[in-house]
């Protein structure tokens, strides 16, 4: 579960209908009903706080994000959208890493969730990450 507090307009989540589980982009919040509009490629609906969950970040995400990834000589992986850099220790290793966006460096030294990667992204380049190419 998601606390909504954390959730902003262009995140993407997984919500769970019943059992069924679809990934989705948040459109709209109501705090005061602690509901989420999510888009799921075919239509919006609200959902409920204990019915949103969190996508795990991965190499796949990533490069559906339009990140570029280089693997450097020493097994650390730099993934790269215009400026903002992300850099992990390991191939599929997202327990730790270091972000940053020009003179802004970032240490996270513990496994997020992608929309809390996507809030930093927002933070630090005022812009939302999606699928948008913008190199």
């Amino acid at each position: 579960m998601i606390n909504i507090n954390e959730v902003k307009t262009g995140d993407f989540l997984i919500v769970d209908n019943d059992g069924d589980k679809r990934r989705g982009e948040v459109t709209e919040l109501n705090f005061a009903a602690k509901q989420v509009c999510i888009n799921n490629g075919v239509q919006d609906f609200w959902y409920e706080e204990n019915q949103l969950f969190p996508l795990p970040i991965s190499d796949e995400e990533l490069l559906g994000l339009k990140f570029h990834r280089e693997v450097n000589a020493d097994g650390t992986v730099k993934y790269s959208k215009g400026a903002f850099r992300i850099l992990v220790p390991a191939q599929n290793d997202f327990s730790r890493m270091e972000v940053w966006y020009r003179d802004e460096h970032r240490h996270l030294y513990h496994s997020i969730p992608l929309h809390i990667l996507q809030n930093h992204f927002l933070e630090m380049t005022k812009v939302h990450l999606n699928q948008e190419v913008f190199d």
